[in-house]
């Protein structure tokens, strides 16, 4: 009809417009607060608790309008629930296995019957999380606290864990930290964000109402991230992990450095991710995602559109014709439409073209979906991301440059691409520094798959059998750190002590101490300084051999050389590594009369004892080579269509501080574990007894492993240490040495982020004559990192 306004469906089909969205009662929730008075307390020992003369925080939603108050708890509040988790792990880890289990099964029923109470105040607090996302994440780990003594044996659970997460995170990730712990059989305090506690509360009285034990889930809530390193200072605390934005993250690990707890990092909020076009993919459903992903959906996360040269065009015009008529997106406030004007401004004057919905308002706290065509790699767009709906493309030409590209970013979280060939989207998957790689999908979770956080995208694995091993120890060992206040340092001055001075003597030259070099880059050569340390013998007195003096030069030449050689090494067969390392097995059985005498000579031992530990260090190698091909990830059953599987990936390069127990052991059952899995490793003697590792260094020379992948440096631990923890291409440290010495690792090693393993030498308890399997597999884990790649079928 002449004047009709109805649409034709070719008219519906070219917008692809959403219906508007139905209007969501939050009766429900309404009436759980009201219950509550609005005024929500800590959950402590299984039940609310409102604490007298206590400071409120005020919840407000985006208009304005006050949700309702929390509690600001203070340290008697976090005492009592010290206590009270105490006493709940008790409990929970003397259920058996499928008492647990039982338990967490009955959540889901209560999560069934309450489900709409917990999306309303999800939905209030601007936190929306699916019930049925939560009814998976308990039927999963469920199963995993019913096998955990068949499938996971030789693991103890570590006490009480505290799972910290920042305002803007979801409830989704919080709850993926909290159940693996409870699963295993750990109790938990949970310091939620502001808008993420009030369904935390529900959650936690949810779970005692299925028969949760009192104690085991407690909930403290405060004002900002501080209340998470106060909550830390308790001794009771075995564990801590985050998940949030990067800030938050890195201000926790300062807080924490010193107490003598491990804390991991998941920054899953504001990482930069590609969605990569090529030319084979199909042009239609790669942009109508990611129009859904950049513009539709929560931005937890910044894509940057990476398209092949030869379908920009294609590409543009589609871009164009679906964003058509979209409306302004509004920004958090004022001030963020200033970010993004000049973010936009300066990204045009570099070159970039807008393809924008509409016209931009003059002024208001809103914005058009806007594309930023042909935006340069180092554009502020790309390089830090403002907050407003803002998508940069940028083009590739072969598909090794689009990898270079989609790997520009120093986030590693997550990748999207698009291609029909099958071959191209596995090289391309692999080749990707991420932990998670979608083809022709976006956004795409489950917890029965890994996910680690590459390059500068976190410290621990999240989902699958392999997120569960960071809330357990080998029940042989204790946790590596002893609990302690932290130290009062001066993290620029410490590693910055002057080497004591060398004084010529007249002693005769045919008797003269013996001077050693170290190895960097397969050669053998002296400290880039010039200087030596002097090696005492077992009694103290005396000069017993002279060793480099390596400092920062050094170990930039070492990870230079590390960084040619590691992704050849990496590519290398697992078989073809294992040779490798048997050959290096064979090279120190054949020196062993050489390396026991520097181990006699420098610790005291008798030969006898010396020759014992040589034996053990060319079997413990030998363990490794045959370790080489036997853990490669799996593919495990989806609840959905397609397939995915997971593959553990190498670190990168290493850092290793060795101790001064079992020098020659220690560091052949260390290094073992760095290039087994892939890595390159920068190695640092021990101080005290640098010998037998500089003696090693003429079995490497004989070996045939690449130069470059294997580097010792000798020299001042602290010196050392500290050169490690500043280079940033460096991802993990692992640290034998002083208290002072973890604390300047934990406070410093954030950005980038490290993953660190740390030893207080003092407290020393590890016998590394044991070749138990779980402490193999501890390092081997430690050594490695965690990529998912999905699939979709239909």
């Amino acid at each position: 009809m002449a004047g009709s306004s109805t649409k034709t469906v070719y008219d519906i089909f070219q917008s692809m417009d959403y219906d508007p969205a139905a209007s969501s009662s939050t009766a429900t929730a309404q009436a759980w607060l009201d219950h509550h008075s609005h005024s929500l307390g800590l959950f402590i020992d299984g039940k609310f608790v409102q604490p007298a003369d206590r400071q409120v925080h005020s919840l407000v939603d985006s208009k304005g309008g006050n949700i309702c108050n929390t509690v600001c708890a203070v340290e008697e509040d976090i005492s009592q629930c010290a206590s009270s988790a105490i006493n709940g792990f008790k409990t929970w880890s003397g259920l058996t296995c499928y008492q647990r289990a039982k338990v967490l099964l009955r959540v889901v029923n209560v999560l069934g019957q309450h489900g709409k109470c917990v999306s309303e105040l999800c939905n209030l607090c601007e936190n929306s999380c699916s019930p049925s996302t939560l009814v998976r994440l308990l039927q999963y780990y469920s199963s995993w606290a019913q096998l955990r003594d068949t499938l996971i044996t030789n693991w103890t659970p570590l006490g009480v864990v505290e799972v910290v997460v920042s305002d803007d995170c979801s409830l989704y990730s919080l709850v993926l930290k909290v159940l693996p712990a409870l699963a295993m059989g750990n109790s938990v305090i949970v310091v939620p964000g502001q808008s993420t506690a009030p369904p935390a509360l529900l959650l936690a009285q949810l779970f005692v109402g299925a028969g949760l034990p009192a104690g085991v889930l407690n909930v403290l809530t405060g004002r900002d991230i501080s209340l998470g390193a106060k909550v830390a200072q308790n001794q009771s605390i075995r564990y801590v992990t985050y998940s949030g934005n990067k800030q938050d993250g890195v201000t926790l690990c300062k807080a924490t450095a010193g107490m003598g707890v491990s804390v991991t990092v998941s920054p899953c909020i504001g990482a930069t991710c590609p969605f990569i076009i090529f030319e084979s993919a199909d042009i239609d459903s790669a942009v109508d995602e990611v129009i859904e992903a950049a513009f539709k959906k929560r931005k937890e996360i910044n894509w940057v559109l990476c398209v092949q040269e030869s379908v920009v065009d294609s590409v543009v015009v589609r871009l164009q014709l679906r964003m058509a008529g979209m409306k302004c997106v509004e920004l958090h406030s004022n001030a963020d439409r200033v970010l993004v004007d000049a973010t936009v401004q300066e990204a045009q004057q570099q070159g970039a073209t807008l393809i924008q919905s509409c016209p931009a308002p003059p002024s208001d706290a809103q914005y058009p979906p806007t594309v930023l065509c042909r935006s340069a790699p180092s554009s502020p767009c790309v390089v830090s991301p403002s907050p407003g709906p803002l998508l940069p493309l940028m083009t590739f030409r072969s598909n090794t440059e689009g990898v270079t590209l989609g790997n520009h970013s120093p986030h590693g979280q997550a990748a999207s691409i698009w291609t029909e060939d099958l071959t191209l989207a596995l090289e391309t998957a692999k080749s990707l520094s991420v932990g998670s790689v979608w083809v022709n999908s976006h956004s795409v979770s489950d917890p029965c798959l890994p996910i680690s956080g590459h390059k500068d995208s976190g410290t621990c694995t999240d989902g699958g059998q392999e997120g569960l091993y960071q809330f357990l120890h080998p029940s042989s060992t204790s946790s590596s750190l002893p609990r302690s206040a932290p130290l009062s340092m001066d993290y620029i001055k410490f590693g910055t002590a002057a080497s004591p001075a060398i004084i010529p003597d007249d002693s005769d030259p045919a008797s003269a101490p013996k001077p050693y070099l170290q190895f960097v880059n397969g050669k053998t050569c002296k400290s880039e300084s010039g200087c030596s340390l002097t090696v005492q013998p077992p009694g103290g007195s005396g000069v017993l051999a002279y060793c480099p003096d390596g400092g920062r030069k050094d170990v930039r030449n070492a990870v230079e050389a590390a960084i040619k050689v590691q992704p050849g090494w990496m590519k290398r067969s697992p078989s073809v590594r294992a040779q490798s390392l048997y050959s290096l097995a064979k090279g120190l059985e054949a020196k062993k009369q050489d390396i026991a005498s520097s181990i006699h000579i420098q610790t005291g031992l008798s030969m006898v004892e010396a020759e014992k530990e040589v034996d053990l260090s060319t079997a413990r190698l030998s363990d490794w080579a045959a370790y080489c091909d036997k853990v490669q990830g799996g593919t495990p059953p989806m609840p959905h269509s397609g397939s995915a599987f997971s593959l553990p990936e190498a670190l990168g390069v290493v850092g290793i501080v060795l101790p001064d127990k079992n020098p020659l052991l220690s560091m052949v059952t260390l290094l073992g574990a760095a290039i087994t899995t892939g890595n390159a490793v920068v190695m640092v003697p021990s101080q005290k007894y640098p010998l037998p590792a500089l003696a090693f260094i003429q079995v490497l020379q004989s070996s045939d492993l690449p130069a470059g992948l294997v580097n010792v440096i000798s020299g001042n631990r602290d010196q050392l240490t500290v050169a490690l923890a500043n280079h940033n291409v460096i991802k993990a440290i692992w640290y034998w040495g002083s208290a002072e010495g973890c604390q300047y690792l934990q406070y410093t090693c954030t950005v980038p982020l490290k993953m660190l393993c740390l030893f207080c030498q003092k407290d020393e308890e590890k016998d590394w004559t044991l070749s138990h399997p779980t402490h193999l597999e501890e390092m081997w884990r430690n050594a490695v990192q965690w990529k998912s790649v999905w699939i979709p079928s239909a």
